[in-house]
């Protein structure tokens, strides 16, 4: 089959199923190798970038999805949806911030790292499917845990979450989870500069 009309084909595929579609749907419909598919949709996505398209194809964890990119979002969504378009605050992008960083992260947690309740951020974040429930927590009285959602990698323009930036001031345990024990220690035992220096003059009186 010729390269242009396997491209035509998986654009075609892309376009008309708007999700992502699977690696293995893909080499079940083109009947061509895994690695072959790669190279000819990187060739595609550099057209793409080339041509100035509004459209782009993110790689996600497990296939590959069509949209738009997010540059053109506020031409695009008047057009499609009459619902105002979603205002996330700074509470609201810290929060989103702590479940990306921590999949599978339960609300006492995330207010244990913000120090405020966090109810209403988390139901704008349900709301806008930027998060999602992903089950119940082990831990006394089954809490819901939150993480990110395929609709987050593509509003951020990402492909999984191996390429968020790092967090260097953060302990990471063996699971990639925020050790929400340091970081509750670490506020605790900061120091208060107004003690401190009540302290030194203290001592400077003596």
């Amino acid at each position: 089959m010729e390269i242009d009309k396997i491209k035509a084909i998986i654009e075609a595929i892309l376009f008309s199923c708007g999700r992502t579609v699977e690696m293995r749907e893909l080499i079940t419909t083109l009947e061509i190798p895994e690695e072959d598919i790669i190279q000819i949709i990187q060739n595609m996505q550099e057209e793409y970038k080339r041509e100035n398209r509004g459209i782009e194809i993110i790689k996600m964890e497990n296939g590959y999805t069509l949209c738009t990119k997010k540059e053109y979002y506020d031409y695009i969504y008047p057009l499609f949806d009459n619902r105002a378009k979603p205002n996330i605050s700074n509470a609201a992008m810290e929060t989103l911030a702590i479940i990306a960083y921590n999949p599978k992260i339960t609300r006492a947690e995330i207010e244990s790292i913000r120090g405020v309740n966090s109810d209403a951020t988390i139901y704008k974040l349900l709301e806008y499917n930027l998060i999602e429930e992903a089950g119940k927590s082990d831990a006394p009285g089954k809490p819901t845990v939150y993480q990110i959602t395929e609709e987050f990698l593509k509003t951020f323009g990402i492909s999984n979450l191996d390429e968020l930036p790092e967090l260097p001031k953060y302990k990471i345990d063996e699971n990639e989870q925020i050790v929400i024990d340091d970081i509750i220690e670490e506020k605790m035992e900061a120091p208060c500069p107004e003690r401190e220096e009540n302290d030194l003059i203290n001592n400077q009186n003596k």
